[in-house]
């Protein structure tokens, strides 16, 4: 029988990719990564919130470039690779983070550009940054974590996310697809899906006549048992992708991983 084992510094001298990364889940990441010994690449669409996210992990010791670029454009995600095989020559950590909430209306009130953009940041980003990072990955295998969420995948009761929650849906499909395919490359693929963590997602959120559709269910308690109500933290979060992208858990490809405490059990 194998010993059991988990490294002290399984990411140690690695390189990472960090899509939104500028703020929430992508930032704390980032942050932990570097922690850990990772160099990375931070990918957003806001300057300012890359450069302070540098600047905390260049003031813990870390290393780490910005790149300011759109997810859904192909030669945007291609010329960030290319500043990766540049400054580093190696990329064996992706994490496919970045994503906006979009409109939140009823269908029928939905116009088809704003179906499209939610789609094009959320499930065609996740698609681009992976198609991107291969060439590098598959010189010596590694870790993808898609950031998912428990709508679209478990929680179908969110009135008007139609979008996003396809969007959601798409990307757990997508990293199952992408980790059979990119098995015999050593490349693992894995999803997380947060339910309700302190983000400022909500900042890009429309929400439009919800009362219209809007189920007619309250849980007097919060939504969240585990908490009582508290959302969870974007902290925790990275943690979890640490976890996947790291050696501990070397034998982990396909998986979808719920971080929701227990809120997806209740409203699903």
């Amino acid at each position: 029988m194998d010993e059991m084992r988990i490294p002290a510094h399984s990411i140690e001298g690695r390189t990472a990719l960090v899509t939104g990364a500028g703020s929430g889940i992508g930032k704390a990441t980032a942050k932990l990564l570097a922690q850990s010994g990772a160099r990375v690449g931070l990918v957003s669409l806001t300057e300012e919130e890359l450069e302070e996210t540098r600047h905390e992990i260049l003031k813990g010791g870390g290393e780490a470039f910005i790149a300011v670029a759109d997810v859904s454009d192909p030669p945007a995600m291609e010329r960030v690779l290319q500043q990766i095989r540049d400054q580093w020559d190696r990329l064996d950590i992706v994490v496919a983070n970045a994503g906006i909430n979009g409109l939140w209306a009823p269908i029928e009130e939905i116009p088809p550009e704003e179906w499209d953009r939610t789609l094009a940041v959320n499930l065609r980003g996740t698609f681009l940054t992976v198609r991107a990072s291969l060439p590098l990955l598959k010189v010596r295998g590694g870790a993808v974590v898609i950031v998912s969420s428990v709508n679209g995948t478990r929680i179908f009761s969110n009135a008007g996310a139609s979008a996003y929650a396809a969007s959601k849906a798409g990307q757990a499909a997508f990293a199952r697809m992408a980790a059979l395919e990119l098995a015999p490359h050593k490349i693992r693929v894995n999803t997380v899906c947060p339910g309700s963590i302190h983000t400022k997602i909500d900042d890009n959120t429309v929400r439009q006549d919800l009362e219209k559709i809007r189920p007619m269910v309250e849980f007097p308690q919060g939504n969240v048992p585990l908490t009582r109500g508290e959302p969870g933290t974007s902290g925790q979060v990275a943690e979890l992708i640490w976890f996947l992208v790291s050696d501990a858990s070397s034998h982990i490809t396909g998986a979808e991983v719920f971080i929701d405490g227990g809120e997806s059990l209740v409203q699903g």
